[in-house]
């Protein structure tokens, strides 16, 4: 649950930051996109200008039934270059015009139009004419302007033509008249070939085909305005060459649109810039706290959880965590646990190799007493120097038996512990009845004369019902053996032990008590530990397995053991096995 928390919050995190991300690359994208499309309209524009342009200004215009809104931009643009602007609604009136000279009508009829459009000219004025019929208010715009440039070439050809060609006379008269306007004129055939050239120098001998075509159209794209004058009867062409009094403009198509695109796209960018920098810098504060902790942990120093310095950047006053930090609360919390269980798990490690060295020390006590008497014994028979009697000899090898099945038994205790541990010791159980088993054993110590220095009593709580558990008989002897064996040990003669049985929620409870010396706290909380043996470490003290024996072999009963003890007022263990409840078929 605690995991998936912390993936949670960083999912969320992280995704509402690539989120913004996105967004602005795709805002950047369209922007670009944009830009790219004004640079391609603006060069269209430039190439057909002022054709092109009436296009743009539609789309760019507000139009309604009795008004139209045209940007500023473009009516002085149109005012500089000499154009009017008139845009007219579907009852023929004009509702709306700039520049417009005063020839020219603020109402057409239906005859007048069709005149226009035929003849693309209204008096004096070329007229250029498109229909916006993309709004629901139909409105046509009229764009005209003086062709003077036309008028100009046929004023010169008027002047100074003599069957098709330029007069002698007048050729440097015309010279220097062009010459001061910047401007050149070039008579050619029919088949482009430059005849004669005045004005300006132009280092052009021929025209293909289109190519005075496309001056006309494409008037962007050259560095003069061409106007051209035919003369049909000598077959005869004056193409003028002037010099351009202003061109196109570029318009800024689409602009709020872009200028709205690009803060919007760098507000993103900025704002996803400063959670980088925030994000880096509250993911990366815990990370380096993280590692200074995996650092500390790796040199065993458990416990230190946080250094003081640590302690006040993650927790505030009042022991809460601080606002960055708590998207790693579970981590934290982790962490703290690991390292509180390091350090009980090395305290542990500490104190068992403390008490395996008490144990080494004691187990060879243990050993060395027997093996010196039986040593000493063996030197004495090896010397040949005594003469012993027949019941000095029996003595001594009863001596020697007993070292030895003392030392046995030290040697199967350790053995047995291990296999226990290990779950190697073969374990069938079988139904008992546990009054009547305990009775028995209890009986056993009464009658062994080597106990006349303790007491013992057997108390069973309820006599009316049978207890039944399912139990190893021999490993069960050998656990109550055990317990009853370590309270006679430890205590002195005269101490009394009651081993009771009875029944509590299900489970069938025996105990062992004493009213002897009982334990301090260290004893009673290592009294089941392998190795332990307390302060004792007299000859026939243990060697600290039998206890530890004794909760293997009730764990191995599916039970429990627990001792309850005070120093000065006696030990009680207690044991809880479960019930056998109903009793095998067969």
């Amino acid at each position: 649950m605690k995991t998936r928390n912390v993936k949670r919050r960083l999912t969320l995190h992280f995704t509402y930051q690539m989120l913004l991300l996105f967004v602005f690359v795709l805002l950047m994208i369209f922007t670009i996109v944009l830009v790219f499309i004004q640079l391609l309209v603006n060069e269209d524009m430039k190439q057909r200008f002022p054709f092109g342009s009436l296009d743009v200004i539609i789309m760019e215009t507000d139009v309604t039934e009795q008004k139209a809104v045209v940007p500023k931009r473009w009516v002085d643009q149109l005012a500089e270059q000499h154009y009017w602007l008139q845009v007219v609604n579907s009852q023929g009136n004009v509702i709306y015009e700039a520049n417009t000279p005063e020839d020219v009508p603020q109402v057409y009829t239906t005859g007048e139009l069709l005149v226009i459009q035929q003849t693309k000219r209204y008096g004096p004025y070329e007229v250029m004419m498109s229909l916006d019929d993309s709004v629901p208010n139909m409105a046509l715009f009229m764009l005209g302007y003086v062709n003077d440039r036309s008028v100009e070439v046929q004023s010169i050809y008027a002047k100074y033509a003599r069957d098709g060609v330029l007069r002698e006379e007048a050729a440097e008269q015309l010279n220097e008249e062009l010459a001061k306007s910047r401007h050149t004129l070039q008579i050619i055939d029919s088949n482009g070939q430059v005849q004669q050239s005045v004005g300006m120098p132009m280092e052009r001998e021929r025209y293909a085909p289109l190519e005075l075509i496309t001056m006309e159209k494409m008037k962007g794209n050259f560095p003069t305005v061409v106007s051209v004058h035919a003369d049909r009867e000598t077959n005869t062409f004056w193409v003028l060459h002037q010099s351009k009094r202003g061109g196109y403009v570029k318009q800024p198509f689409m602009k709020e649109v872009i200028i709205l695109a690009s803060f919007i796209g760098g507000a993103i960018l900025i704002a996803t810039l400063a959670f980088s920098i925030y994000h880096g810098y509250r993911y990366g504060r815990p990370l380096l706290l993280f590692i200074d902790w995996f650092a500390r942990l790796g040199r065993g120093q458990y416990e230190e959880t946080l250094s003081a310095k640590d302690q006040r950047r993650v927790y505030r006053k009042n022991g809460k965590l601080r606002r960055k930090y708590k998207l790693y609360k579970e981590v934290i919390d982790g962490f703290r646990e690991m390292t509180l269980r390091l350090h009980t798990a090395e305290q542990d490690r500490i104190r068992l190799e403390k008490t395996r060295e008490e144990w080494m020390t004691g187990i060879s006590h243990d050993l060395r007493t027997p093996l010196s008497s039986i040593q000493g014994y063996g030197h004495l028979l090896e010397s040949g120097q005594y003469n012993f009697t027949e019941e000095e000899l029996k003595e001594m090898g009863g001596t020697i038996r007993d070292k030895s099945d003392y030392m046995i038994d030290l040697i199967q205790d350790f053995s047995l512990a291990f296999q226990l541990k290990n779950k190697q010791v073969p374990f069938e159980v079988k139904p008992v009845e546990l009054q009547e088993f305990v009775r028995r054993i209890v009986l056993n110590y009464v009658n062994d004369m080597t106990m006349e220095g303790t007491a013992f009593q057997y108390e069973n709580e309820d006599e009316s019902t049978p207890i039944r558990v399912l139990a190893n008989a021999k490993w069960f002897a050998r656990m109550l053996d055990n317990v009853i064996i370590n309270a006679v040990k430890h205590n002195p003669e005269g101490t009394e032990i009651t081993v009771s049985v009875g029944v509590s929620g299900g489970h069938a409870i025996l105990s062992v008590r004493d009213d002897g010396m009982g334990m301090d706290e260290e004893t009673l909380m290592n009294l089941f530990e392998r190795y332990y043996r307390g302060t004792n470490t007299e000859e026939k003290s243990g060697a600290g397995l039998g206890m530890s024996i004794a909760k293997s072999i009730v764990l191995a009963h599916n039970g429990t053991i627990e001792a309850a003890s005070e120093a000065g007022r006696g030990t009680t263990i207690a044991i809880s096995l479960p019930l056998l409840l109903e009793s095998p078929s067969g």
